[in-house]
């Protein structure tokens, strides 16, 4: 197996290419989670991998409660659905937790601020209520609990990770909480060692193939846990080698052909963001006599290789892209790159302008 055969196989299981998934929702059960703090950028991850999908469609599966929004994982935003959240909660927050110490110590936050704003936060929301992260706030201040800036905002994730609230429908633009018991249906809890061995087959099989490394780095979880996973699953994955590293997969679509389509990801996009080692899909600019300094945010794709990136200037009525590419484009790059940005327009449903560099 080579880098170039493992970013192809890549695009299979990430759903780029031939996906058969009907519906938002169903994809980031696919993933199992993604990442999704730039909400907007995410929505177009979404729609990126199901073609038909549009913003509204995937908005209103939002205000619907069949993707949530919280903090799972590492200590960012991700979109899990609905189905998941709980197992994911329970095997991953005390990690985050982990993570997360470092700060509740700078911030002076401990059992006891966390326990008085979690009784405020349960008895604003319920009954179904729906309140800003402000309007929580201004619970908290009628009990002379006045918080601000990051410890505002660790005091709200701590309530995500205890599994005391989730992501309500918005409010114009804003985003609201409300609670988990109330959002989210109730379901038959399983193991911590069962919930280990589902996120290790949905992270294989999503994103493989991909190593353990990559596993840990993008669960968060400890590389004992994610060898353990792995063990547990089995046969049912592929291993590889490449220079005495293992690569594991599923082979349900090894055999698939990929289109030389081009892509336009979202800033951190499962692509780049689901893996420790990104060496796969920078072969292309690395075979350049010349390689461009980059940073990783929005990139464009084409053949699995990472061949440029593009940044996004929203208006009222239009879009404007800039894109920069490594190397000038051939006639058919021209095209696939030209339906890529009409694929965003249909999704935003809006035009969109380009400004090209190369």
């Amino acid at each position: 197996m080579t880098f170039a055969e493992i970013a192809k196989q890549r695009l299979i299981n990430q759903q780029f290419v031939g996906t058969t998934l009907p519906s938002a929702p169903e994809l980031v059960g696919w993933f199992g989670a993604v990442q999704a703090q730039e909400y907007a950028q995410t929505k177009w991850a979404l729609g990126l991998r199901v073609r038909h999908l549009t913003d509204n469609e995937v908005e209103q599966d939002f205000t619907d409660g069949k993707i949530l929004r919280t903090h799972v994982l590492r200590p960012t935003w991700h979109f899990v659905t609905s189905q998941d959240i709980r197992w994911l909660l329970m095997l991953t927050a005390p990690r985050v937790h982990q993570a997360s110490a470092f700060m509740y110590r700078k911030l002076e936050l401990g059992k006891v601020i966390f326990g008085h704003c979690n009784d405020i936060i349960i008895s604003a929301l319920r009954d179904g209520q729906c309140l800003t992260r402000d309007a929580i706030n201004k619970e908290f201040g009628k009990h002379n609990i006045f918080l601000e800036g990051h410890r505002l905002s660790y005091v709200m994730m701590n309530a995500e990770l205890e599994g005391l609230i989730c992501s309500g429908p918005r409010q114009g633009n804003q985003f609201t909480y409300t609670l988990l018991e109330e959002r989210v249906p109730a379901i038959d809890l399983i193991s911590r060692d069962e919930a280990l061995v589902e996120l290790t087959r949905k992270y294989f099989t999503s994103r493989g193939p991909a190593t353990v490394h990559d596993f840990s780095t993008w669960s968060g979880l400890t590389l004992a846990d994610c060898r353990k996973g792995l063990q547990q699953l089995g046969a049912e994955l592929i291993r590889k080698s490449i220079d005495r590293v293992d690569y594991y997969f599923s082979d349900a679509t090894f055999s698939e052909q990929v289109r030389n389509d081009m892509h336009l990801l979202p800033m951190y996009d499962e692509w780049i963001m689901g893996y420790k080692d990104r060496s796969a899909t920078l072969d292309f600019r690395n075979s350049l006599l010349q390689p461009s300094p980059f940073q990783f945010g929005n990139m464009i794709i084409a053949d699995g290789q990472i061949i440029g990136s593009w940044k996004r200037i929203v208006g009222n009525k239009s879009m404007t892209i800039e894109a920069n590419f490594f190397q000038p484009l051939s006639a058919k790059q021209r095209s696939a790159f030209e339906e890529a940005v009409q694929r965003l327009g249909r999704f935003i449903r809006l035009p969109v302008d380009v400004r090209q560099t190369l």
